[in-house]
């Protein structure tokens, strides 16, 4: 028996639906979205899954049941002759495997056909503006937008400027097709420096501009924009008295559209098998960032037309096809609680435990806040609806609270006097000139396994298979405590443990030794100081030479340096100065060899310059633009100051942009960090 909704779950359907309509008008019938297609998605989900659960919540105008957007006002409006359908969307292969089985089952309950063969056309899901083409006797009569799948808007003029469009087919034939009108990657590069020069506001992608650009109601600057074409489908089709081959099959139509004069994309599949589909799927993915074109998954249609026919549609989408998505990097999900974590130099950092939601590849649930001003400019709260962001090994960042799902129960996150994992009696304080906490007592246990959890990471000394679990282990059996007593650990002292064979204890044992020798900057990342962290240690490696020579310098030497100043300055010293610090270092020193510096002459187009990166870059990961700089020559530096070259800015940057904008320092988007590489 199907149950019943609570006043909870119509509330929450209500104000989904409610945001759902605002966020849909303004990506269908405004091109301005606020959000990106993950995070809209997202919220359709949600609320299909509450209709599920709860079928009286299910209105049959609900945005669930809609495909697109009415069509703006500027343009007449045209009915379609073929109703234009969205897909249905699955997100990984246990998704697509489910859909197969499910029009296997139709096809066997639902229709008289039997032993039938499915075989797939798959192709890319081109992330531009699908477009209705019309063609009499051969020549173009009519272009249109999807709109809302019955009636668009008639953007013919500004479809003529299209040169991938043919105004004249090979064969005078009555036709009707969609294709995806997009823009090119090196396009969007041109229009927003062209943007950034006039002050004016950049695209966020190449998917705005193709549907903005058509909506111009000047035909000359829609061929300034020069948008491409990809045709895909045939929706009615009337040869005349032209030899036109049957279409018996997806394939079909895409050669015959070839053969009439158009664009087809040239990276499609036929698969017999929903394994080759997804080996296809897997390959995309890697690469999809080197396509001239955006991509958001693939379009997966059973191949023969009969079987489609047999197969039909839905309410909303055609049962035949489905758009097999890659991992979204945006999603909605709720934050169930904020707790505080501690790092390994003793720093605070406030984390969002949230409901479970899968993104990127992978199910999130937390997600970093950084520090007290994000929580208070965010006004995130606890119970509140978000928006979490997330692109590779990147950590999770919420990047908007949906304050219109809002119920009044969510609770302001206010942080605590006093932390009990900070040992001795708790205490925290916030770092001056920061917005930053630490606990007050600097050795406790959780802070320990976190400074030894680094010590044994890739960034730092890299012991293979040394991972966390290992380090809470031998803590939790009392066998290591300090740095030193990791090289101090046998074969013996691991077999005892569980978990632990011949093998794997041997494995360890010599990763261990062969981490002995370690490079002066990573040996300094590694001692987790306060304020030095890679690039810092980089610096200090460079500038001194060697581990000894580092041990004496004066704060004057240090602060002189680039990339260090004052803070960090008097926290290299202090910390070299400290009675504990310097046993743990004689203790260590007995264990390993710490190479001197090697400096080597660097070349290249970015030599003399020094980087400072604050921000998200969606084209690559931090570390990814690190190598980039390095290997043409440049430095990165983790602070800004005058002598900064470049300050480059991604998404939701920190202080140091509004820093180097106080010093002068050139300000570089991602676009143009990109156009410098």
């Amino acid at each position: 028996m199907a149950q019943k909704a609570d006043k909870i779950a119509q509330n929450r359907a209500k104000k989904l639906r409610e945001l759902i309509e605002y966020h849909r008008g303004l990506y269908h019938e405004k091109d301005a979205p606020e959000i990106s297609d993950e995070a809209y998605d997202s919220l359709v989900s949600e609320l299909i899954a509450l209709e599920e659960k709860y079928p009286d919540l299910h209105t049959p105008d609900s945005p669930t049941q809609r495909i697109g957007g009415a069509p703006i006002e500027s343009f007449v409006k045209v009915k379609h002759r073929v109703p234009q359908w969205s897909f249905d969307n699955v997100f990984n292969a246990e998704e697509l495997k489910d859909w197969e089985a499910k029009i296997k089952r139709y096809l066997d309950r639902e229709t008289d056909i039997r032993d039938y063969s499915l075989e797939y056309c798959v192709e890319h899901k081109i992330d531009g503006l699908k477009v209705v083409l019309t063609y009499e006797n051969g020549v173009l009569a009519q272009g249109a937008t999807r709109g809302d799948g019955v009636t668009g808007e008639d953007v013919t003029a500004n479809l003529r400027t299209i040169d991938d469009i043919p105004l004249r087919l090979t064969k005078k034939i009555n036709i009707t097709l969609m294709g995806e009108a997009w823009l090119p990657q090196s396009e969007l590069v041109r229009i927003n420096k062209e943007r950034e020069s006039r002050g004016e506001p950049v695209f966020a992608n190449t998917r705005n501009v193709a549907a903005g650009t058509l909506r111009q109601l000047d035909p000359k600057m829609v061929r300034e924009r020069k948008l491409r074409f990809f045709a895909y489908d045939i929706g009615i089709i009337d040869s005349l008295n032209e030899n036109v081959s049957n279409l018996e099959n997806q394939m079909d139509e895409l050669m015959l559209l070839r053969e009439l004069g158009f664009k087809v994309n040239e990276h499609h599949l036929i698969s017999k098998d929903t394994d080759s589909v997804i080996s296809f799927y897997n390959e995309w993915e890697r690469k999809r960032k080197k396509l001239p074109y955006g991509i958001d998954g693939l379009a997966v249609k059973v191949n023969n037309i009969s079987l489609q026919v047999a197969l039909g549609y839905t309410a909303k989408a055609p049962r035949y096809a489905v758009a097999f998505k890659f991992p979204a990097e945006q999603a909605t999900t709720v934050v169930e609680d904020i707790v505080l974590q501690i790092g390994r130099t003793g720093v605070l950092t406030p984390v969002a435990i949230l409901r479970p939601v899968f993104i990127d590849g992978s199910t999130v649930s937390r997600a970093t806040l950084h520090n007290e001003d994000e929580i208070k400019r965010l006004d995130v709260r606890v119970g509140d609806t978000v928006i979490l962001q997330k692109a590779g090994d990147v950590i999770p960042d919420i990047v908007r609270v949906l304050t219109e799902l809002r119920t009044g129960k969510e609770k302001p996150y206010v942080f605590p006097r006093k932390v009990a994992e900070c040992g001795g009696n708790g205490s925290i304080e916030r770092i001056p000139g920061q917005a930053a906490y630490r606990c007050v007592f600097k050795n406790s246990a959780s802070q320990q396994r976190r400074k030894l959890e680094y010590f044994v990471s890739k960034k730092a000394f890299d012991i293979d298979g040394f991972g966390k679990k290992i380090v809470e282990q031998l803590m939790s059996e009392n066998l290591i405590s300090s740095f030193a007593d990791i090289f101090t650990l046998k074969k013996g002292d691991l077999m005892e443990l569980e978990g632990f064979a011949e093998l794997s204890a041997d494995n360890l044992i010599k990763a261990i030794e062969k981490s002995k020798i370690v490079t002066f900057p990573r040996f300094i990342a590694s001692l987790s100081i306060s304020q030095v962290g890679e690039e810092t240690a980089e610096d200090l490696s460079r500038n001194f030479g060697t581990l000894e020579v580092l041990r004496k310098a004066r704060f004057e030497e240090l602060e002189a340096i680039e990339g260090v100043g004052p803070i960090i300055a008097k926290s290299v010293t202090d910390w070299f100065s400290e009675a504990e610090n310097k046993k743990l270092l004689d203790d260590l020193l007995k264990q390993i060899k710490v190479l001197p510096f090697e400096k080597t002459e660097t070349s290249g187009k970015l030599s003399g310059r020094t980087f400072v990166l604050t921000g998200t870059l969606s084209s690559m990961s931090r570390d990814e633009a690190k190598k980039k700089i390095k290997s043409l020559g440049g430095d990165v530096s983790e602070s800004v100051s005058k002598l900064t070259s470049y300050v480059v800015a991604g998404d939701d940057p920190g202080s140091k942009k509004d820093k180097a904008e106080k010093l002068g320092v050139k300000v570089l988007s991602e676009t143009e960090f990109l156009n410098l590489i």
